[in-house]
Order: structure tokens, then sequence, then C-alpha cells
């Protein structure tokens, strides 16, 4: 959906300075997927943009992360139930990631008695910062802590990432009167194969409704929010994500590769959405033509004991690998050593680790149905249930170099115009539009 002209060329209407105040479940280092991935990003290309002040919120910070460009604020360092502490216990409880002073005056914008929720010494909420089994729990509480938030910061819009902080943003909403952009990560029809469940799909839908903008990774996700969440086109839009430029240290990332070896790699959640048992077949018809590849399985996942014994029952255990969870500077250690990438989603509403396997100089395969095969070209792509055409590009990338030496110095060029800084560009102009027509 085209923005107009003006914004299109990064003409912006206002030049003082724009305060967001987004809502997140995830940041680096701390990850768990792709949306701490994406989260970074996107405020660091946005931040790039003059005169942009982001407060990301965030449910547990661990005091590591980068807050060179952003403010941080941890949701279990938010006041709900009034303390009478000192500022020296305050400083050391959480001084080494945020500003003793926010506490107290966070604390002067508790807005009703929450002397029933199970607070700690400070009057916080803890959090796990991850997805527990009381994960609902924790989005309600999420949301609580939030209409404080709201209250004290100063901000001129909200930005709610993924459903997780879809109830906090209406919350900030409707305390502030400022206008809600909501952040499609993905919908529960890609996370359950269209099994989805009511409660999710009703918080989804709910933030959709109360949304002044809604911001998808893929016109795919656009179309799944238009006609399966019944939303506006006219306030749907595209936003793709782009990927980070590696810095030194990963760059520098040396690795030996066995010549007579090739080696596919698969990265991500074993789960029913990545389709993790077209991989292993794909790999069985490999198999059966050469022996002198191996495949990688790296990630974990509910799915991850019945690929194992996929892999036994197709007899090509001995040419199989699960190394497990992977993250940080072992991801890009597992992507150096690999031959092809492969990507072979049921339902990827965009996909980041192709375009930063393509970064490493790895050919890759992803499917069609994934989001970010609408702006690559320099890749194979599959549809997920076509084994045998999987089969074949992972055949003929790992037998045909000159194939292998195209998609691999190409991928590298392409991807290297994806860049976050301009998806801020873009993102800054649909704030400057949503601002204007907010309330008209």
């Amino acid at each position: 959906y085209l923005l107009p002209e003006p914004l299109r060329r990064g003409e912006f209407l206002t030049n003082y300075c724009m305060k967001v105040l987004m809502f997140g479940w995830e940041f680096p280092p701390h990850i768990l997927g792709g949306l701490g991935t994406a989260s970074y990003g996107l405020t660091h290309g946005l931040a790039q943009q003059e005169d942009m002040e982001i407060t990301f919120c965030i449910p547990k910070p661990w005091g590591d992360e980068d807050q060179s460009f952003l403010r941080i604020i941890g949701m279990n360092s938010v006041p709900i139930v009034w303390r009478d502490v000192q500022w020296d216990y305050v400083k050391d409880r959480v001084g080494h990631y945020m500003d003793p002073q926010l506490y107290y005056d966070l604390r002067d914008h508790i807005y009703a008695d929450f002397n029933y929720m199970h607070t700690n010494d400070l009057g916080c909420m803890e959090f796990s910062g991850r997805y527990p089994d009381n994960l609902h729990e924790e989005i309600n509480n999420y949301s609580i802590v939030a209409g404080v938030v709201a209250r004290q910061q100063q901000f001129d819009i909200i930005h709610s990432h993924d459903w997780l902080t879809y109830p906090a943003g209406i919350h900030a909403k409707q305390v502030s009167g400022k206008p809600l952009v909501i952040h499609v990560h993905a919908t529960d029809f890609d996370r359950s194969r269209g099994n989805v469940n009511p409660t999710v799909y009703s918080i989804e839908k709910n933030g959709m409704d109360h949304a002044d903008c809604i911001m998808c990774v893929s016109e795919l996700t656009r179309q799944t929010v238009i006609h399966k969440y019944y939303q506006d086109p006219r306030k749907v839009f595209t936003m793709h994500n782009a990927v980070s430029p590696l810095p030194k240290e990963i760059q520098d990332i040396q690795v030996k590769k066995n010549p007579k070896e090739k080696i596919v790699t698969f990265l991500g959640r074993i789960t029913m959405q990545k389709g993790p048992e077209y991989f292993v077949e794909a790999a069985a018809m490999v198999l059966n033509r050469t022996r002198n590849i191996r495949f990688v399985m790296a990630g974990s996942g509910d799915m991850m004991n019945a690929m194992i014994r996929l892999a036994a029952e197709r007899g090509i255990a001995d040419r199989f690998h699960f190394p497990g969870f992977m993250k940080g500077k072992q991801v890009y250690e597992v992507l150096k050593m690999s031959d092809v990438y492969i990507m072979p989603s049921v339902s990827e509403p965009f996909g980041i680790s192709p375009l930063e396997a393509m970064q490493c100089c790895v050919p890759t395969i992803i499917s069609k149905q994934s989001g970010c095969a609408e702006i690559l070209s320099k890749c194979i792509k599959t549809d997920y249930w076509d084994i045998h055409a999987m089969a074949d590009a992972i055949y003929s990338i790992c037998t045909n170099d000159s194939l292998y030496e195209y998609l691999r110095d190409e991928g590298k060029k392409e991807v290297d115009g994806i860049v976050w800084e301009k998806v801020g560009v873009k993102i800054r102009a649909l704030y400057e539009q949503v601002l204007k027509n907010y309330g008209k």
C-alpha cells in the first residue's frame, strides 16, 4: 500500500523532535527469536533519523542492552504499588540499567490500588522476559504496568510490537489520547498453520481494531490482516524487514571447511510453522544421489524429537546433525561453514535468517510462502511442500560450481542493499501521516 509521494521521498511535515513510546517483548542480546532481532534493527534504523527519541519498554532488561540510540524501560522496575524505599536501595536494585529517579517519577503515577497483585519489595511485578506457561498473565500484567508508563512519559505516538504488547498499546492510547501504531511481525494463522487459538486471535484483532495504523512485515501478512482480521486496507501498510550490517568480529570469523563434503543448513525453531519435515524429506532424496553432503538442523522446538526419529527412519541419521539452539556468534559460525542455507517455512511472515545467510555469502533456498521472497531475487524459491524441487535445488548448488558462485556473490550484493536505515525513513514518514490525520 503506497505512501503519498512526498512521504515516500522522506520529506517530513515537521521538524520537531518526535518522541515514540514503543512496547516490545525482546531486545538483544537476550533474544529467543526473530522478534528481538527485528526490534533492534528497526529501532536502530529509526534512530538514524534526525530528531527521533525512542523509549523502548521490555518486560525484563538484563543491563547489557545497547542503549546508545534509545532508552529502555524495564516493566519489572515500574512500581504499581507505592513503597517507601530509599534512593540507595533503589539504585542498588535497578541502577545497572535504569536511572533511579525514573523509579520515583513513575511511582508518582500509580493510578489504582494494586495491593491485591503479587508485587516485590519495590512494588513492582516480576516478569520472566520469555514465553512462559502463564504468558497470558504476563501480557495482562505488562498492560497494567503500561498504564503507569503512559501516564508518566511524554510522547507523540505509541508503537506496539506483536500481539504480546497490543493490550499495553491500547491501554497507553486510552490513557494518553495519542495514536497507536501496531507492528504485525506474525499472526496466529502463521504460527498455528490455520488452527488458530481463539484467545490469541481476539487479542490480535482487538489490537488491530484499536490501531490507527498497522505495519505488516510483508504483503503476505498484510493480506492476512485485511482478510482474516477484517481490517480497513487504508490503514494497513507493508513494512519489509531488513538486516543489520555485520560487525567486524562477525566478518572476521574464520572457519575450516572440508573440501570433500558440503553442508546444508536449516536454522530456526523446529516447529510446525518452519516446515522442518520437508527439509528432512528433501535431504533423504538428495542423499539417494550422493553421500558427501551433511545436513544440519540447528535450533530447538516441539518437533525436534520427531525430526530426529524421521531422519533415523529415512536411514540418514549418519548424515544429519542436531546442534540445538544457537544465538549470536554461534549462528554466524554455522552459516559460514554452510554451502547451502534453506528455509522451507510453511508460513513465514518475513524471515530474516535467509538475509543473514546471504550476508555470509551462503547460497540460499527459501519457500515461496515467505515474506522475504517478496524482496529477494538472488536466491532459489520453491513451494514449501515441493520436496522434489527443494532436493533438486540443494543438489544443483552442491554440484554446480557456477550456480554456487552466482548465488553466493549476487546474493551478498543484493542483501547489502536491504538496510534498516531505509526502513527507518519509511516508518518515520508513516508516523508523520498518522499524526497529521489523527482525530480527523
